[in-house]
């Protein structure tokens, strides 16, 4: 089955636009908001296309060439505030069969304070697909009373800058890095971010605190051996460049983290990027667990191995990165000492000053989950409509579709606010009501699984004979053809 696929993150948009008669079209967008003194707010974006995704034909030199044209409007209020048409070409080339490099761009652009609509309208030239279109929300945020911070700029790679150039920030030339996602065979983290009202605010030359860290998405903790402090002289504008050594960081979701603080230790301002890695060759370190003690605490009362290691099971939806790995690869050939003293130090981790209190309010919480959520075959917590309500809370808003005759049963869930994020949106579905087993198939958090043509997925049949994608993502949004209000019900805040 062909497909437009769609992912939004925080700061990125990936892009696969496929038609029947050409290759993909991969390209990739992300942007940063920073702050001139002299000119005010600006946005970089930057734009990168797969050289293997680009169609090539003989130009006037009699070389392969590709080009790619792009469109950027920046709208408020249905304004056009900012509008951008260019074409990208690639090299030109004697021979399509080895292509091994990518297409980037990017632009920089003055732009007030605000919130906007980015829509990016990107096609190859030389097919005959109609431009794939896409929008993302911008938000510029800068106070030039207080202390405020740019966005967080993944860096590829830098050196020192030797002219004035787009790539070119505080005497570096920097070449961003084009995902949130970090591989296995990517061994370091370097980011970039730039400081701006110390002076006035604090006063010429007055001290203060940069923190940077990696904190658990789960906790909001900062992760041992990711955590740096740095004093910092104030002045008009300060730069953030660090870099973190992650070959021993856990697959897992984490928040990439800035903190200025004043000398009396009182956080002024901060902010914070999610990244992914996945790095399977990673263990849980079990001496990590030795010098915890549990005399006399409410883990030493748990002593049946079977139902503390089930207790332990039903925590994996909250757990970090490292605590999964624990319950993955640990759990299962642990003695009951090292249980009790993971579960001891999950829960002190998450309230210290009682942490049963937190694990009694837990496991009554599982147990609604198991009630409601629980199916033939899994338990309610390992249920993805159990998963996602342990980990993020009841929705504020729960549309159950049980019975419709052109979808699966699915549901829509709305959190106007969760795990620091806002307006998130979960999607379940289940081909067989009868099991009480619905399938994640598409949310706009951070993390979890991605799928713009979800309402093609959960329509029942399939794609018709000759079906292009175009046809079926027209189709999966057009309400007459589709038969009901998933639409509605996934827009429309309730």
């Amino acid at each position: 089955m062909k497909r437009i696929f769609l992912v939004f993150s925080l700061l990125a948009l990936v892009l696969v636009a496929t038609n029947a008669k050409s290759a993909s079209l991969r390209a990739y967008l992300s942007h940063a908001a920073f702050y001139s003194p002299e000119s005010g707010p600006y946005l970089e974006t930057y734009l990168t296309i797969s050289g293997k995704s680009v169609q090539y034909v003989k130009n006037e030199n009699g070389k392969f060439q590709g080009t790619v044209m792009i469109t950027m409007l920046f709208k408020q209020n249905d304004s056009i505030r900012d509008f951008r048409k260019y074409n990208l070409h690639t090299a030109e080339l004697d021979d399509t069969t080895q292509i091994n490099f990518n297409l980037f761009d990017q632009q920089r652009i003055s732009i007030p304070a605000g919130n906007y609509n980015l829509e990016l309208e990107i096609a190859d030239k030389n097919c005959e697909t109609p431009p794939f279109k896409a929008t993302d929300e911008v938000s510029i945020r800068f106070d030039n009373n207080d202390i405020s911070i740019s966005d967080i700029q993944l860096v590829e790679s830098s050196s020192k800058a030797t002219e004035t150039s787009l790539v070119a920030k505080s005497g570096y030339d920097l070449i961003p890095y084009q995902d949130s996602f970090y591989p296995e065979d990517n061994k370091k983290i370097n980011f970039y971010a730039e400081i701006y009202n110390a002076a006035t605010k604090l006063g010429n030359e007055s001290q203060f605190v940069v923190a940077v860290s990696l904190q658990s998405i789960e906790t909001g903790n900062p992760i041992e051996n990711f955590f740096r402090v740095k004093r910092e002289t104030a002045s008009q504008v300060n730069v953030v460049y660090q870099e973190f050594d992650i070959s021993e960081l856990p697959s897992g979701n984490y928040n990439l983290a800035i903190s200025i603080r004043d000398k009396e230790n009182k956080e002024i301002a901060s902010k914070r990027m999610f990244v992914q890695r996945s790095n399977p060759g990673v263990k849980f370190n079990t001496g990590t667990l030795q010098n915890i003690s549990i005399a006399n605490t409410f883990a030493s009362q748990f002593n049946n191995p079977d139902t503390l290691r089930e207790f332990i099971r039903m925590s994996f939806p909250i757990a970090t990165a490292n605590e999964k790995l624990f319950i993955r690869f640990n759990l299962k050939d642990s003695e009951l000492s090292t249980m009790q003293q993971f579960f001891y130090a999950f829960w002190s981790q998450r309230n210290p000053a009682n942490p049963e209190e937190s694990w009694s309010k837990y496991y009554n919480t599982v147990l609604g989950v198991e009630k409601e959520f629980g199916s033939i075959y899994k338990k309610g917590y390992e249920t993805d409509r159990g998963r996602v309500y342990l980990q993020y809370g009841p929705p504020n808003h729960r549309n159950v579709e049980p019975i419709n005759p052109v979808t699966f049963p699915y549901e829509i869930w709305h959190y106007y606010a969760a795990n620091e994020q806002t307006n998130l949106k979960f999607v379940f579905y289940t081909r067989d009501r009868a099991l009480n087993d619905y399938l994640l198939a598409h949310s706009t958090a951070l993390g979890e699984v991605k799928n713009e043509n979800w309402q093609f997925e959960i329509k029942r049949g399939g794609a018709a004979a000759g079906d292009t994608d175009k046809d079926l993502y027209n189709r999966a949004y057009d309400e007459d053809q589709f038969g009901e209000y998933t639409g509605d019900y996934y827009n429309i805040r309730r």
